[in-house]
């Protein structure tokens, strides 16, 4: 069993330094034409390789960024879009100045008003009577990015919304 086991590691060697384009030792023959007519070429293949495996993780980590961003806009859109709506004296000023508070937050994080929508629902009749809760969502779409005709093709990475809930003070 020990001269089989070591005739097959000698033979796997072997090979391994031919496929490798290693020297082999003294005595055995070599295939110095094959190696050297492939010289080069590691170079190309992992140029190639890399290429095509780097670039979908790369733009699979733009894509995640884009997504992260947008949630942390919608977050702040609807918290600070829902502050500003409590704070008016007239619940069509109030949709107004909500809905802009929104835009500006998403403004802030690079979203167009084009991708975003704004709704606002109270609890009761009256939105801007003591101790009723608003509640402003904020809905964002995602484009892919860096997209030829992106805008035309409308392909999106993804839909994301949030809501905020304020309580209409009683001293305002």
């Amino acid at each position: 069993m020990q001269p089989f086991l070591a005739d097959l590691g000698h033979a796997v060697l072997t090979r391994l330094r031919d496929a490798l384009c290693l020297p082999l030792p003294e005595g055995l023959e070599t295939n110095r034409a094959r190696c050297a007519s492939e010289r080069g070429n590691a170079l190309v293949e992992f140029i190639l390789f890399s290429l095509l495996l780097l670039v979908p993780v790369v733009y699979f980590i733009v894509t995640i960024g884009q997504i992260q961003g947008g949630s942390f806009a919608v977050v702040g859109a609807a918290d600070q879009a829902a502050k500003v709506y409590v704070m008016q004296k007239d619940p069509s000023r109030g949709r107004d100045m909500a809905e802009r508070a929104a835009l500006l937050a998403l403004a802030d994080h690079g979203h167009s008003a084009q991708q975003a929508s704004v709704e606002v629902a109270c609890d009761r009749r009256d939105c801007l009577s003591a101790g009723t809760a608003v509640t402003v969502t904020v809905k964002l779409t995602i484009p892919l990015p860096m997209l030829p005709f992106g805008d035309r093709l409308r392909l999106d990475a993804a839909h994301l919304n949030a809501s905020a809930t304020q309580i209409v003070g009683r001293f305002r």
